[in-house]
């Protein structure tokens, strides 16, 4: 099989969106403030986004299983307090269900988590818990920026962020460390703080000893890990200079990478500077990069050809690279696929 790890609804029906701006215009009026019940999108609105969009691309691509969560840059977390969140997190989570109920054999759902700047991350326990056990989610997205770019929350390594991580072991669930949109001007959204967040959230692990609390917890980074595999060299570096162990053993036990890396050169480095066992395939398509590469003629987030023509990666690297790493990392993920026989 070939399973893309990162994607999200991006092409959620219009509704969403109206929705969205209610609930925002609630934050100066209470009294536009919508509930659940008032945003209606109806199965057939749901098919006509995903068969002309994702479902569209994954078959002209080859891609069999899409982990599927609400669009990233979407969160906003920044926005609001924790009721606003919670409640945008109840029916993005909800909608991606719902694909992954239509489509069954393409879409297995992820959740977004209530986050809001300084409230304590505990608060997200109960969407965390619903999505698990009532929807079947096989991951989360983790956002180690709640305040969109001016990075007020502590670092991954600070204790207020262990009972997400109880509960994510509890369930042997994986986190997607992903930013949301930016507020701050400095950084643009998907070129420099979804990058930035990559890189930071590698060296909060790296400074920390975070995986001896919970030799089980496991950080999926996206977009190729940001300055990662360019900057290996500098990390393992600073690893020594801090006294840490090496980072196969410090970090790679728990710690991997996906493949939304958008050109040839910048997946072979990938794939050769990590380890294969820590490499998993994504696409993040209909996404940040949506257009055709003039050098190619093929779109930029077609990774799967850059994966094909990589010198780095034999069939037995490829093989667990677009399959066995992902059930491995995701484990109710692999069971779901079980149940189908697959």
């Amino acid at each position: 099989m070939i399973i893309d790890v990162h994607g999200h609804y991006t092409t959620a029906p219009a509704a969403l969106g109206r929705w969205r701006d209610l609930q925002m215009a609630g934050l100066r009026d209470p009294r536009e403030t919508p509930s659940a019940a008032d945003l209606r999108i109806s199965d057939d609105e749901i098919r006509e986004t995903i068969e002309n969009n994702q479902l569209k691309l994954m078959r002209e691509r080859g891609l069999d299983l899409t982990v599927f969560s609400p669009r990233a840059s979407f969160m906003a977390h920044h926005i609001g307090d924790f009721e606003t969140s919670s409640a945008w997190a109840e029916v993005c989570n909800e909608l991606c269900f719902r694909v992954s109920e239509l489509f069954p054999d393409h879409f297995v759902p992820a959740a977004m988590l209530p986050q809001s700047p300084g409230v304590d991350p505990r608060t997200c326990i109960t969407e965390l818990v619903r999505c698990v056990e009532q929807y079947g989610n096989v991951a989360i997205n983790l956002n180690p920026d709640p305040s969109g770019g001016h990075w007020t929350a502590p670092p991954l390594s600070d204790r207020s962020w262990y009972p997400i991580y109880e509960k994510m072991v509890e369930y042997d669930i994986p986190a997607m460390v992903h930013v949301s949109t930016s507020c701050n001007a400095c950084f643009h959204t998907t070129g420099a703080h979804y990058l930035n967040a990559d890189t930071t959230a590698f060296m909060q692990c790296l400074t920390s000893d975070l995986f001896n609390d919970f030799p089980t917890l496991r950080f999926l980074i996206p977009h190729g890990g940001g300055a990662v595999p360019y900057h290996w060299g500098r990390f393992r570096g600073l690893a020594q200079a801090l006294n840490k162990p090496l980072l196969e053993a410090h970090l790679l036990q728990n710690v991997f990478f996906d493949t939304c890396v958008y050109h040839q050169a910048g997946i072979d480095l990938l794939t050769r500077v990590l380890p294969t066992k820590n490499i998993l395939f994504a696409s993040e398509m209909v996404g940040a990069v949506r257009g055709i590469d003039p050098e190619t003629g093929h779109h930029f987030d077609d990774t799967k050809r850059y994966i094909e023509a990589t010198p780095h990666l034999n069939e037995e690297g490829r093989r667990q690279v677009y399959e066995d790493n992902a059930r491995r990392v995701f484990p109710r993920l692999d069971a779901v696929l079980r149940n189908q026989g697959r």
